[in-house]
């Protein structure tokens, strides 16, 4: 099979790397000085085992590779925000022998959040859910690192809305050769739920910096009650914290890279490469969505929603919002829905 990754970036780079790092057929899909960089100097992806250097087929849409073949597997790697734009490309890109991508080939949804693989399977047949465990980071143009030892990372993966079939046990055979470990669950969907509450705390950490000491533990714990507050009204399962935690162990504990610092996960990069959006509408925005749909308070993930995508509007620095100015906000907005 050969792999498409559109979305090259932090995620999108580092399977990218690691899949043709062990002999698979990787075709990366950027725009901009990302995709300059990558087609002059190739993929640079550092990793616990060294720096590596990918020569890649690098385009920046599906006319420049022609037609598809039958057995190429799209990766949709680009944050939930780009989704439809990604899709209304590739799906009628012409596959080899007739027929469209959306018609014949499968697309794996890599992405944070939920909401991509409902929006994929208005036009893709065959869509799969990957719930995405992988700390990497893309800040400068051509390079992508990874940090996760002795695993890159962990991918659940499976049919959407649910079960496994051929096609995701080779992808996954792919991907456990390649530095991760592909768990092909039927209920995949509830891993993805899992991850979304985990990742409520991306806008927190994004305006104030690193969620670091008790008072911002505190404050995630809060944000996070709502969420799974949320799904529990809304009858949505998701896979509890111990069962994460057991499961993951140490597979993918993060070292220091030299040369390439985490500073962050993808919203804090986001606002420091000043991207001018944020994925802040489809993690805490999921959450306020529900909480709307199924009579939920949920004032702590509405403030976070609308203070991150304030910061990416207006291109603001990552952590330059004071925590005390934010714990302040919080409170406001928790007694501002408690009042008769």
């Amino acid at each position: 099979m050969r792999y498409i990754i559109i979305g090259a970036g932090a995620v999108g780079g580092s399977i990218g790397g690691r899949l043709a790092g062990s002999g698979h057929d990787v075709v990366l899909v950027a725009r901009g000085a990302h995709l300059a960089a990558l087609r002059a100097d190739g993929l640079r992806l550092t990793v616990p085992d060294g720096e590596f250097t990918h020569r890649l087929p690098a385009v920046e849409g599906p006319d420049e590779l022609g037609e598809l073949r039958p057995d190429d597997v799209l990766v949709l790697a680009v944050k939930t925000q780009d989704t439809v734009a990604a899709l209304s490309v590739w799906g009628p890109a012409q596959v080899a022998g007739g027929g469209t991508a959306a018609e014949r080939l499968p697309l794996l949804c890599a992405q944070n959040g939920v909401e991509s693989p409902r929006i994929a399977l208005r036009v893709f047949r065959r869509v799969y859910g990957v719930c995405v465990w992988l700390p990497s980071t893309h800040l400068e143009p051509g390079a992508v690192s990874a940090g996760g030892a002795p695993l890159t990372g962990i991918l659940h993966l499976g049919r959407y809305p649910y079960g496994v079939d051929e096609t995701a046990r080779l992808v996954a055979a792919d991907l456990a050769g390649s530095h991760f470990e592909a768990p092909v669950v039927a209920d995949v969907e509830r891993w993805r739920y899992a991850k979304l509450l985990n990742n409520l705390g991306n806008a927190i950490e994004a305006v104030t910096g690193p969620l670091d000491g008790d008072d911002a533990g505190a404050l995630f714990a809060r944000v996070r009650a709502e969420g799974t507050a949320v799904l529990d009204a809304a009858g949505i399962p998701y896979a509890g914290t111990e069962e994460q935690r057991a499961l993951r162990g140490h597979k993918v504990d993060l070292v220091p890279l030299p040369g390439a610092p985490r500073g962050g996960g993808s919203s804090w990069q986001s606002l420091t490469r000043a991207t001018g959006t944020i994925e802040a509408d489809h993690l805490n925005g999921e959450i306020v969505l529900l909480g709307r749909l199924h009579g939920v308070p949920t004032p702590l993930n509405e403030l976070l929603q609308r203070l991150a995508n304030q910061f990416a509007a207006a291109r603001r620095a990552p952590g330059s919002l004071p925590f005390a100015d934010l714990a302040s906000l919080a409170d406001e907005a928790v007694a501002s829905v408690q009042q008769p």
